[in-house]
């Protein structure tokens, strides 16, 4: 897949068929889409290309939001390109960009710039200052500008459309089942192990600290079963998002307990999937009892079926 990070320098003329938005978790309705996309694509001799917004457009609207996202711009890059796309335009939105009109992108933008000739959007797709584009528009546009446009319908999942922000709150909720449901794939964090207190080896349970990219969305706080990846080697693990309130912890840590591994992997990357939700984060009366729960939770993950 070609990556092109600033629109300035593509001057490439090669017809493409292309999608837009942000593809925040890259799950099935965009899959949906891109499946459509590179049908289209491959039927027309076009190449298939997205275009997508770096930073989310919300943290320029309202940037005292606390945007968390499903996906960093490294994974949403290798899920796009898992998923067959051919080009990815990451284009900063920038003062400049979100003052252009919906007329203006699709003359200056997909027409002038990017010359596309089959244009897929999702079902609730606007853009352009004040969102002033819409399918409509491109509808009334596509003619005189050369390219044909095609609105994909959303894909549903108990009775809702399936969205970035559905598969947020089923994370935050801590709907484990429903938000990997929604994504086509389990959800995933990545990150590098670093040094924390050491206290679980003292108990048995020694854990590694996962340095988690800051814009990722965590479940909520609690303990999950998870799939270990590690070195090219997957294990099983219990893993624990939370403060560690029994032993009065204030900072929030991701740590996980990786089940029959004795390695040294500070300051190596590692990354979890989200299998199963194991129960609320607790403050227990005491060690014995943390480790009980501990324990239990270790049978749990034992027997869980991955």
């Amino acid at each position: 897949m070609k990556i092109i990070k600033n629109l300035h320098d593509y001057h490439e003329k090669t017809p493409l068929a292309l999608s837009i938005g942000m593809f925040d978790g890259v799950h099935r309705g965009h899959q949906t889409i891109i499946k459509n996309l590179n049908s289209a694509a491959a039927h027309k001799g076009l190449e298939s290309a997205i275009l997508t917004f770096w930073p989310h457009p919300r943290t320029v609207f309202s940037p005292n939001d606390d945007l968390k996202l499903l996906n960093t711009i490294e994974e949403k890059t290798y899920l796009l390109e898992k998923n067959g796309v051919q080009h990815l335009f990451l284009k900063e939105f920038d003062e400049e960009f979100r003052n252009l009109t919906g007329e203006e992108f699709v003359k200056q933008i997909l027409v002038e710039k990017l010359n596309v000739r089959h244009l897929i959007i999702g079902h609730d797709h606007t853009f352009g200052k004040n969102r002033s584009g819409d399918f409509k528009l491109l509808q009334k546009m596509a003619p005189d500008f050369g390219f044909e446009v095609e609105q994909v319908e959303a894909v549903d999942f108990l009775d809702t459309h399936i969205s970035s922000t559905q598969v947020r709150n089923a994370l935050t909720n801590a709907d484990i089942n429903a938000a990997n449901e929604m994504l086509g794939y389990h959800y995933s964090v990545s990150g590098e192990v670093i040094h924390g207190k050491k206290l679980g080896r003292t108990i048995g349970y020694p854990t590694a600290n996962i340095l988690v990219n800051r814009m990722k969305i965590l479940p909520k706080n609690g303990a999950y079963i998870v799939d270990v990846f590690s070195e090219e080697q997957q294990f099983k693990g219990m893993l624990s998002i939370g403060t560690n309130p029994t032993v009065e912890g204030k900072s929030l840590s991701v740590e996980v307990y990786i089940l029959d591994f004795d390695s040294d992997i500070y300051d190596k990357k590692i990354s979890v999937n989200f299998r199963e939700f194991l129960h609320n984060e607790i403050k227990f009366e005491s060690l014995e009892k943390l480790i009980e729960r501990l324990d239990e939770d270790k049978r749990l993950t034992e027997n869980f079926q991955f």
